[in-house]
């Protein structure tokens, strides 16, 4: 052996980088209750505030049931709210769970897994909090309205189109 040979293979250290993608999901949450308390603070329940006229308004809006309002007028609102937070509950667990496994590598799938456990968490808040979760970001194009949402929302579907994207993006060679 000489003097410039190792006797054991060189490991280079991986930067793990699960806290910085966990304090994108805790500012998702922050972002989320920021925003909502705004909203229950500045407009009246029902109300709006016109930002571009015919397209975007704030508004305040109780949303009890599940995406895009299902399920809001379920005659038995109690078992749709258990089963959206037991729902949620899972979600919440099994995002983790992958952003646990996967978080040592900064990419776009554990990203879009911080955006969407952020996301998650912020709505399951409301949900088991107040049984209700405040929608207030209203959008129309055109002649299509969508159904009011929120930060939390936003960083779900944002989170859930990057994980889209990188399923269907080619994949080189040596990848």
């Amino acid at each position: 052996m000489t003097a410039n040979t190792i006797p054991f293979p060189v490991r280079r250290r991986v930067r793990d980088y699960r806290l910085p993608l966990f304090l994108l999901s805790f500012l998702v949450v922050v972002a989320d209750r920021v925003t909502k308390l705004w909203i229950v603070h500045h407009i009246r329940n029902g109300g709006a505030i016109t930002i571009i006229p015919h397209v975007f308004r704030l508004t305040h809006v109780l949303n009890s049931g599940a995406a895009f309002s299902i399920f809001a007028d379920s005659v038995s609102p109690g078992a749709v709210r258990t089963g959206l937070i037991v729902f949620s509950i899972i979600a919440v667990l099994i995002v983790l769970g992958m952003l646990v496994k996967t978080g040592r590598y900064l990419n776009v799938s554990t990203v879009a897994l911080a955006l969407i456990l952020g996301g998650a968490i912020g709505n399951l808040y409301d949900r088991a909090r107040l049984y209700y979760v405040v929608d207030f970001l209203e959008v129309t194009i055109f002649h299509y309205h969508w159904p009011d949402f929120n930060v939390a929302d936003s960083c779900i579907v944002i989170g859930a189109c990057l994980l889209l994207l990188e399923i269907f993006r080619p994949q080189g060679s040596n990848d």
